[in-house]
């Protein structure tokens, strides 16, 4: 696949690595030691993904540590995309975090030395920074593509406007433009459809989904939980009680088809139009196995109706 309308190819999957990381590091106390992140990696790599999405913040860097160290044993660096994001704060006092040039061209090395690599292929704005000029922002990142140390450009989980505006702010002054966008999208959160997903059809952005099985929430019955599910800080605030019904939706829909639940919320996500490459996490080889296998699920008119039809909107999240 490539992404949008650049020239960059990447696997139809992409593997997140929110959840690598030592948990005594982090924020997150759910997160998979090296040992059991560093297997992941490699039977992502035999199962032909090529694609790799962490940020700077995710275990307090050890996530790109640990992605780094996997994918220099089990991969070759020409063939794979590594994409990490900057934005979160990693340590305390002034220009800690945000899009300045500063807290930009700080951390960009950061993340070079974690992943042990001398290049990005997607650095992405993992948020939108309200206080620092766009102009300074977007005159950062082209500055490090021009360096060498950064391929292509992405964004993450901002207002329509905001991306339309980074972008012309870009090509007004001749710099490197966003080529994808990371946003939240799954069965129980669409509200990407209305107004981002077509403007990145218009402009050629690749679409790259993270959360597509909604923390969990898609692959189980709503009352069931899991470790990450009990320790994990924005769940309740992203999902509601009133989507019960879609996720019995997609337990009949896999029950008729013999598939997982997660594998239905996975092929709805990678069949939907402008999507590129969901990003998804994994905490074992089945959930891997069942993520590789979900591609060659596809849902006919009828199972899609059934599973969106009880979606009702709901308050737009930037994050």
């Amino acid at each position: 696949m490539r992404l949008g309308s650049s020239g960059l190819e990447v696997s139809r999957l992409c593997l997140g690595a929110y959840g690598f990381g030592d948990p005594a590091r982090g924020r997150d106390r759910w997160t998979l030691p090296e040992p059991e992140s560093i297997e992941l990696v490699r039977l992502a790599v035999e199962a032909g993904i090529t694609f790799f999405d962490t940020a700077n913040v995710y275990s307090g860097g050890h996530s790109e540590e640990i992605l780094g160290a996997a994918l220099a044993r089990y991969a070759s660096r020409d063939e794979i995309v590594i994409a990490t994001k900057v934005w979160a704060p990693m340590r305390s006092g002034p220009n800690a975090a945000g899009l300045s040039r500063k807290a930009i061209l700080t951390e960009v090395e950061h993340s070079l030395r974690r992943l042990g690599t001398d290049y990005l292929d997607l650095y992405q704005i993992h948020r939108w920074d309200p206080v620092t000029p766009i102009e300074e922002t977007m005159s950062a990142l082209h500055s490090l593509v021009q360096a060498g140390k950064v391929r292509y450009l992405g964004a993450s989980s901002m207002a329509a406007w905001q991306l339309a505006q980074a972008q012309h702010v870009a090509r007004m002054h001749g710099w490197t433009p966003f080529v994808s966008m990371q946003g939240h999208l799954n069965l129980l959160y669409r509200e990407e459809e209305r107004e981002m997903l077509p403007y990145c059809a218009d402009q050629g952005l690749g679409v790259i989904p993270w959360s597509p099985i909604a923390r969990g929430k898609l692959a189980r019955a709503w009352d069931e939980t899991t470790a990450r599910a009990q320790g994990d800080r924005y769940v309740a605030s992203l999902y509601q009680e009133s989507d019960r019904t879609i996720v019995d939706e997609v337990a009949a829909v896999a029950a008729d088809r013999g598939l997982s639940m997660a594998q239905v919320a996975l092929a709805w996500v990678a069949d939907h139009p402008g999507v590129t490459a969901p990003i998804v996490g994994v905490r074992t080889p089945q959930h891997l196995a069942e993520a590789v296998a979900a591609l060659d699920v596809h849902l006919d008119h009828e199972e899609r109706d059934r599973l969106e039809s009880r979606y009702r909107p709901r308050a737009v999240d930037h994050g």
